[in-house]
């Protein structure tokens, strides 16, 4: 009989930390032993609450990637991101993390992930596989910045600049900026080629280009 997984959720979501903890509880060898919706709360919870492995939303109130690193070294952790840009799921792997689990597909997913980090393997979609492989085959998008790889998702789905801008929340002029960054990276002179690229490289898919 295997031990029970003790589990913590950080997540600033409270009726999804609700669902997680009853998706959890249908587990016989998994126990909810703490949560918290704050990040910066987590090091002092660990410290008195032992655990297996962190459930880690990585956008509460900062981006949590940064804290992965720490974490890693008392526990496993395992990702909750609503992100399913590959940029963001390789920084959190490189950081130490065992598996990633997109928000949108948690239900079907999370046990998966769960034991699979128990077992001390690395758990990831199918469908991030997918853009893994990808990158293999293009590695020059693995040199842009999570930043520059959503300009590049947004202009090969055929935004302007200017919306763009809008859907980050920066300025016209720093997208241009990071276009000229990222036309210099790739060695891609114009938005035709960005987006043939983009779409080899698994950043977008055929089917979003074409709706």
């Amino acid at each position: 009989m295997r031990l029970p997984i003790r589990v913590v959720i950080a997540d600033d979501h409270l009726l999804f930390r609700q669902g997680l903890k009853a998706l959890l509880k249908q587990e016989p060898d998994v126990t909810v032993v703490g949560e918290t919706d704050r990040v910066d709360e987590l090091p002092a919870l660990l410290a008195r609450t032992p655990c297996d492995q962190v459930l880690l939303d990585l956008q509460m109130e900062r981006n949590s990637l940064t804290d992965i690193e720490s974490l890693v070294k008392r526990v496993r952790v395992v990702v909750l991101t609503a992100s399913e840009l590959a940029a963001d799921a390789l920084a959190a792997i490189r950081m130490g993390a065992h598996a990633v689990v997109f928000k949108r597909c948690a239900v079907e997913t999370l046990m998966d992930a769960v034991h699979a980090a128990a077992e001390g393997n690395v758990w990831m979609p199918a469908s991030l596989q997918n853009q893994f492989a990808n990158r293999l085959r293009n590695p020059l998008i693995n040199e842009l910045s999570p930043r520059e790889e959503q300009v590049v998702r947004f202009v090969a789905l055929g935004l302007r600049n200017a919306e763009v801008a809008e859907k980050l929340s920066i300025s016209e002029q720093t997208v241009k900026t990071h276009l000229n960054t990222i036309f210099r990276k790739l060695s891609i002179r114009d938005r035709v080629a960005l987006t043939l690229y983009a779409a080899r490289a698994g950043i977008i898919s055929i089917r979003e280009r074409s709706s």
